[in-house]
């Protein structure tokens, strides 16, 4: 066995005021009621909240409270994220992560903003890879780069096994935030810390499931805190055997004959792509997206309830519109 135990803090969050002190609070509540836990993860933007207007350094006082606090508990601590202003003004939204002995090992800045929007939040291109020693590879996404499987892709065939997962979602795609949790466990065969926060920092509902897609936690909506003692070994021999003795997917997708001309952005295989349109707010009473291409051959039943159709060669296609 390689026990490891990660607990995860869901807290209420404000968006006007720092959230700091609370959050050093409950770290406190934790480890006083559960001194076992090894690793403590918030949720995304938890320190500050949800408003870039907030956006401070990379060096801030907040993240040398969160080493002193790791340093006096001896854990490793992920503050959740927060809005990163870098040098060249550009903003990011920031996660870091801390050792027991209170030394920051990485940073990693989110690869996927919620656009369009957080249309003002810069893009990260590094991912976040570190080793918990004599345990195992962990790996850092936030939020919505989870709906992007490449992301993980690419953590897990580097070897991680625990993916951590900060999240700010208080909007109804939470349902299939969850659905995307179980099934990137599931895909990629690796634990995923699910973290989410209440008031301004989401709708609560954070989860843990193990490399088969097991829940073995869901929070509902209030504040929450959830240490669950994991083993890695478990990882380890479901990806040699497979899913419950099944499906051996990370080698499959090793073993693959197929390549992807998808991810060759010169290759012309995401044309469709470019005809969805520009990554805007949808406007009220748009109809984007509703025009429908049609063979003319399938326009002959057409009825008044279609509006005016023009009949065009065999072969060719209409566009219908609302």
């Amino acid at each position: 066995m390689t026990p490891f135990a990660i607990a995860g803090i869901q807290m209420h969050v404000g968006a006007l005021e720092s959230n700091v002190d609370g959050m050093l609070h409950r770290l406190d509540i934790l480890m006083a009621r559960f001194p076992w836990t090894q690793m403590v993860l918030f949720s995304e933007l938890a320190p500050y909240g949800p408003l870039h207007k907030f956006a401070m350094p990379f060096e801030n006082d907040a993240l040398n409270r969160f080493r002193d606090a790791a340093r006096r508990h001896g854990i490793w601590l992920i503050p959740g994220s927060m809005f990163e202003r870098a040098e060249d003004g550009r903003i990011f939204n920031t996660s870091h992560v801390i050792n027991p002995d209170g030394d920051l090992v990485n940073s990693y800045r989110k690869m996927f903003p919620f656009r369009p929007y957080e249309a003002e939040i810069s893009a990260g291109t590094e991912f976040c890879i570190f080793d918990v020693p004599d345990v195992g590879r962990f790996g850092l996404s936030i939020c919505y780069d989870i709906w992007f499987p490449e992301t993980t892709r690419h953590l897990t065939s580097q070897g991680v096994e625990v993916l951590l997962h900060p999240v700010l979602t208080g909007t109804t795609d939470r349902d299939a935030e969850l659905a995307i949790a179980r099934a990137t466990a599931a895909q990629f065969q690796c634990f995923v810390f699910d973290v989410n926060g209440l008031g301004a920092g989401g709708n609560g509902r954070s989860c843990v499931v193990d490399p088969a897609g097991m829940v073995l936690h869901q929070s509902a909506g209030q504040e929450d805190m959830f240490p669950i003692e994991i083993d890695l070994s478990q990882v380890r021999r479901q990806r040699e055997t497979g899913l419950k003795g099944l499906g051996q997917v990370l080698k499959s997708f090793r073993d693959r004959e197929a390549e992807f001309p998808v991810y060759d952005r010169a290759s012309g295989a995401d044309a469709y792509l470019h005809t969805l349109g520009p990554l805007e707010l949808p406007q009220q009473g748009s109809r984007a997206g509703l025009h429908i291409d049609v063979p003319a051959d399938t326009l002959a039943g057409a009825t008044q309830d279609t509006g005016p159709v023009h009949f065009v060669p065999k072969g060719h296609v209409k566009t219908l519109t609302g």
